[in-house]
């Protein structure tokens, strides 16, 4: 069996397929834990019945990742260091990949069988970083290097400030209706009649803006995911984009040349060459936290990486003809000149208007050749996803409606909470940050709840709240822990 001129062995065929069920295993029960986001607020008010509400959100959630570009997956699963996805070794990767799976689908699986609602962002960001953490360790290599930092950072500040956004917004906005809208029958919880005609036609559609949000948001961490396992243990097939046309590869050199000349006036112009190890190695050290570009010797080294992406494109004309190891380094070359630009630019390293804008061009240019999706994966993903959220709404939905108030949700409650998740998702999605859909609806339910002085049942809260606190630690330590344990017996088997 050959793919892209890659022989693909009976055994890595399975090993690939049973990763590939356990990532859509994974979007399944993010699905069971996220329908609860969209669909208990309009199960608990009346609006829809359960079967229909599971039915609505699943709709929404398919086209949501449909039309994902995907940005907010590629940004999690770039939190691992680019020397460690792909390497040349398949086995090892297979190591690093179920390290990934097990823990994530794990943790999903058993806080949704106990009915609490937590984030599949937090899972899976938490198990990356615990292997990254571990190969660190196991290659005696500095932690400084152990994952892509400044990407940690801006992922886990939009993780803790995102509730605390939900929960403060979804408390002034309820403020604000019961201020302007005196109607009593969006103020008082439903019973068994449904709301107004107005407010359920807002309920509604605030619900399917949630579950696309969703979509677009943790369907992009499915494909994330997928994509890790297909470059990981198939590199040879997907450590780069095989259908780039010639015609981009030719542009991608036009680029090459003007990018290189502004690169090589920061460098002066004076440094020697820079071989391929000490470049990576600068670059690398550069990324790390607390690193700035004070010297010509970066610029060098980024000139040394353009120079060598470009002498592996030149004049190829399918990129069938690079070796899978050819394939890897050209990946991982890609990884570090587009990091580097991209902190060159925002660390102001680089301010001139024309010269960040041939920076950017090269970088999205040389970007296609490894952020991209294949077509099936999108419609894998979304039905994985889709499916989850029709049929495993129940447990996540009575807690998010039934156990954080102290009384039932009203219509104006509910309201609240799902815009404000729904704007909040859509956002973190336009700016391609992970954020937790979860995390912002319990919260924006319960701050809807506060401000209604409606109460909360203040043990569902607590053990929501350790569920939330635990989430990375035990993912980190878990998966931290079976890649030590899956390196070691690639290593002892000599794969």
């Amino acid at each position: 069996m050959h793919l892209y001129g890659t022989p693909i062995s009976l055994g890595y065929a399975l090993v690939v397929a049973l990763a590939l069920l356990m990532a859509l295993a994974f979007e399944c029960a993010n699905g069971f834990h996220d329908t609860a986001n969209a669909v208990a607020t309009v199960i608990y008010t009346n609006c829809m019945r359960p079967v229909a509400a599971g039915v609505w959100s699943g709709v929404g959630n398919l086209v949501g990742v449909l039309v994902s570009s995907g940005i907010v997956g590629f940004g999690v699963i770039e939190l691992l260091p680019p020397d460690l996805v792909p390497t040349v070794s398949p086995a090892a990767n297979a190591a690093l990949v179920f390290a990934v799976l097990v823990p994530a689908l794990a943790w999903n699986l058993g806080t949704w069988y106990l009915g609490l609602p937590v984030s599949s962002s937090h899972t899976l960001i938490g198990s990356l970083l615990g292997v990254g953490l571990a190969n660190a360790f196991l290659s005696k290599q500095s932690l400084a290097q152990s994952v892509n930092y400044s990407q940690a950072l801006s992922a886990g500040a939009a993780l803790l400030v995102s509730p605390v956004l939900g929960l403060v917004c979804a408390a002034g906005l309820l403020l604000l209706a019961r201020a302007a809208i005196r109607d009593k029958r969006i103020h008082t919880p439903t019973g068994d009649k449904a709301p107004p005609l107005w407010i359920r036609s807002l309920l509604l559609l605030s619900s399917l803006w949630v579950s696309f949000s969703h979509g677009s948001q943790d369907g992009g961490k499915g494909i994330g995911l997928i994509l890790l396992i297909l470059a990981g243990i198939l590199p040879g097939a997907f450590a780069i984009n095989m259908a780039v046309q010639p015609q981009e590869t030719a542009g991608l050199a036009r680029d090459a040349r003007i990018t290189s000349a502004v690169v090589g006036r920061h460098a002066g112009w004076t440094s020697a060459p820079v071989d391929r190890r000490a470049a990576t190695q600068e670059l690398q050290k550069y990324l790390a936290p607390g690193r700035h570009a004070s010297s010509g010797a970066i610029y060098s080294a980024l000139s040394s990486k353009i120079s060598e992406i470009t002498e592996a494109l030149s004049g190829k004309k399918g990129l069938e003809s690079l070796s899978m190891p050819k394939r890897v380094q050209l990946r991982g070359s890609i990884y570090l000149a587009s990091s580097t630009i991209n902190k060159l630019i925002e660390d102001k390293s680089v301010t001139d208007p024309a010269e960040v804008a041939t920076l950017r061009a090269y970088q999205k240019r040389v970007a296609a050749l490894t952020r991209f999706i294949p077509a099936w994966v999108k419609i894998a993903v979304a039905l994985a996803l889709g499916l989850g959220t029709m049929t495993g709404w129940r447990r996540i939905a009575v807690t998010v409606g039934e156990k954080i108030g102290r009384s039932p949700l009203t219509p104006a409650q509910a309201t609240s909470a799902e815009l404000v998740t729904a704007g909040t998702i859509a956002a973190a999605n336009s700016f391609g940050i992970p954020a937790s859909t979860t995390h912002v609806l319990s919260s924006a339910v319960a701050g809807s709840m506060l401000a209604d002085r409606a109460g909360l049942q203040l043990q569902t809260v607590g053990k929501i709240l350790w569920a939330w606190v635990l989430t990375i630690p035990a993912t980190v330590l878990v998966s931290g822990l079976l890649y030590a344990m899956g390196e070691g017996l690639v290593r002892a088997a000599g794969l």
